[in-house]
């Protein structure tokens, strides 16, 4: 997909952070855009920051209401007729040590990061099938390549992303269906303030790791490269962030020296 021009892109996660920020640069490139997430008012806020926010749908969605997935691409079929690019982006974040998480954070975790990606993936297959191409992009994180402190449940819950979608690329290919993985690692967003806590309750401080991180337009602007040049797999991040899964994989025990000295953040 290397001209973002009238496709039609719907990005989940985008009242704030990343998909923010993807729904602005995507509009500035002339894409037709669905915007979903939980909170209706934030993302009118956003379709209102759009270059051409008369191209765009604001269409609220829950991640853990699956039930409501099958109406709602409808309701997206219904006004635009095809989907080119499905953005994955919506997700939450956790910080606590595995001792301290209950099991419901655990599971909460999963039904935001993996299972509502999926149920709405399938919700929306059978029409990408009928396309005689289109995309879909998945931002997981770091932490879905290796685990790190207080990163139990989402570092879990990204590296089942990887497998689901991994699979979905080799079983749709013939039907011209792409599959990009996005990695971040430390980005400038809110995502640490928005995390649970292992007893589910609001994290609320920002992480250095978010602070000194790169700066989220950096972070999409290279997301989109990564998709326009059909990459099966992007790194995003800056200065080692960018070659820890290669030194992990060629260097596995110097891989983790490196990564037990890092402190959370």
């Amino acid at each position: 997909m290397k001209n973002f021009k009238g496709k039609i892109i719907w990005i989940t996660g985008a009242s704030s952070g990343i998909g923010r920020e993807m729904a602005r640069q995507c509009s500035k490139m002339g894409a037709l855009l669905i915007l979903s997430s939980r909170r209706e008012d934030a993302l009118k806020e956003v379709q209102q920051e759009l270059s051409q926010p008369e191209n765009s749908m604001v269409l609220p969605l829950d991640m853990v209401k699956p039930e409501e997935f099958p109406s709602k691409v409808a309701q997206v079929l219904d006004r635009f007729g095809r989907v080119d690019l499905l953005f994955n982006n919506a997700g939450l974040s956790q910080r606590s040590h595995l001792k301290d998480t209950g099991e419901a954070v655990d599971r909460q975790l999963m039904e935001v990061n993996y299972f509502g990606p999926v149920a709405l993936t399938k919700a929306l297959l059978p029409q990408l099938r009928k396309q005689s191409k289109s995309h879909i992009a998945v931002v997981s994180s770091l932490a879905g390549k290796f685990g790190f402190y207080e990163r139990s449940a989402y570092s879990a819950s990204k590296h089942a992303l990887h497998g689901f979608f991994e699979v979905l690329r080799l079983e749709e290919e013939e039907n011209n269906i792409g599959v990009t993985m996005l990695c971040p690692g430390g980005i400038k967003t809110n995502i640490s303030i928005n995390a649970v806590d292992g007893s589910g309750n609001a994290y609320g401080r920002m992480s250095a790791l978010q602070e000194e991180g790169m700066p989220v337009d950096q972070c999409v602007n290279r997301m989109i490269s990564a998709i326009q040049s059909n990459r099966k797999e992007a790194i995003i991040g800056k200065g080692l962030e960018n070659i820890s899964v290669k030194v992990k994989a060629l260097f596995p025990s110097l891989f983790y020296r490196l990564l037990k000295k890092r402190k959370p953040q």
